[in-house]
C-alpha cells in the first residue's frame, strides 16, 4: 500500500507549535490525546490529515503541526545523560566526514542523539558500532533512536569500556563522546585505517589540552584541529532586524585528527622525511611575520 507522505500516519512523530512559538513533540497514536493549557487535541484529528496543517483545540486555539527534524527531536527528546546539541551534530558529520557506507566506531551512547545522526549519515549500507559502559542507559537511548531512524539493523551496541580496547580493525571513523578520550588514543590508532578520522566532543578546555597532547605524543595522528561553534539566530520583522537576545553559545569543543604513518625524523638527504630543524624554524618565522602569504 502506498503511504501518502503529505499526511500524518499512526506512529509518526508530530511537532505542534502555538502562536507564541512554543513547541510540543508527540507520537501519534490511535485514541491518543494531546493536552496543554490551550486545550486538548485528539490525535485522530491529525492521523490521515495534512502535514503542515493548522489544527484547532477544543478551546479554540490553533496549532501548526509539522514533522520534526532531527534537531527538533534532539531538543525535545527524553533525556538521560547530557545530549549533544544540533549545532554540534551537524558539524560532527562534516568535520569527521561521515559518509554513506562508512563504518563508524562510537564511544558513548548517552541519550542516542549522536548515534541517530551517525546512522542517518552512514545510510543503510554503513555501520555504527557503539561502545557503552553504562548498560542502564540503553532502553531510553534505543527508544529515542527508534523514533528517529526506525529499525536500525546496522547499529551494534557493545557493553564495554572503549578505553580498554577496540576489537574492530580498518575502521573508517571513530567518534568519541567520553570524558577521558586520551585514554583511548592508542586503541583508536590501532583500529583506524590509514587516513581515517578521529573526532572527540569535549566540554572543557582542560580536557581538550590533555587529548591534543596525547594525540601528538602518539605520532600516528596528524592534522590535529580544535573547533568550537556558536549559534546566533536573528529577529526579523518589517520594522526591526537584529540578533536575538539569546543564543546557543558554548556547548563543547570538537577535536579532529587523521590517522597517518608515524612521523620519523631521518637524514636531510632523504626527501621522504622531515627537513632539518633549522629549515623548520625558518618556515615558522615566515609564518609568524606573514612573508609566506
Amino acid at each position: 500500500m502506498t503511504v501518502d507522505r503529505n499526511c500524518f500516519q499512526e506512529g509518526d512523530l508530530a511537532l505542534l507549535q502555538d502562536r507564541k512559538g512554543r513547541r510540543h513533540l508527540l507520537t501519534l497514536l490511535d485514541g491518543g490525546v494531546f493536552h496543554s493549557h490551550q486545550g486538548r487535541l485528539d490525535h485522530e484529528r491529525l492521523i490521515g490529515h495534512s502535514v503542515g496543517g493548522w489544527y484547532r483545540t477544543d478551546r479554540g486555539h490553533v496549532l501548526l503541526a509539522v514533522r520534526p527534524t532531527l534537531g527538533d527531536f534532539v531538543r525535545q527528546m527524553p533525556r538521560g545523560p547530557q545530549i549533544i546539541y544540533p549545532k554540534d551534530l551537524g558539524l560532527i558529520i562534516m568535520l569527521a566526514d561521515i559518509f554513506p557506507g562508512a563504518t563508524v566506531i562510537e564511544g558513548g551512547l548517552g541519550s542516542g542523539s549522536l548515534t541517530s545522526a551517525l546512522l542517518r549519515a552512514v545510510g543503510v549500507h554503513g555501520r555504527v558500532i557503539n561502545y557503552e559502559i553504562e548498560e542502564s542507559w540503553l532502553p531510553k537511548a534505543k527508544a529515542n533512536i527508534q523514533k528517529v531512524v526506525g529499525d536500525a539493523a546496522n547499529l551494534e551496541i557493545k557493553i564495554g569500556d572503549i578505553y580498554e580496547g577496540i576489537s574492530e580493525r580498518n575502521i573508517d571513523r571513530v567518534v568519541l563522546d567520553v570524558p577521558e578520550p586520551w585514554q583511548a588514543v592508542s586503541t583508536v590508532g590501532d583500529c583506524l585505517l590509514m587516513g581515517g578520522i578521529l573526532l572527540s566532543f569535549l566540554p572543557t578546555v582542560i580536557q581538550v589540552q590533555k587529548l591534543v597532547l596525547a594525540l601528538e605524543a602518539d605520532t600516528r595522528f596528524q592534522l590535529i584541529e580544535t573547533t568550537e561553534t556558536l549559534l546566533r539566530t536573528w529577529h526579523v520583522t518589517e520594522r526591526s532586524v537584529r540578533p536575538d537576545h539569546r543564543m546557543v553559545a558554548h556547548s563543547g569543543f570538537l577535536i579532529t585528527a587523521v590517522r597517518c604513518q608515524p612521523r620519523v625524523i631521518g637524514t636531510p638527504s632523504d626527501p621522504s622525511v622531515e627537513p632539518p630543524a633549522e629549515s623548520v624554524a625558518g618556515n615558522e618565522e615566515d609564518d609568524a611575520d606573514g612573508r609566506d602569504e
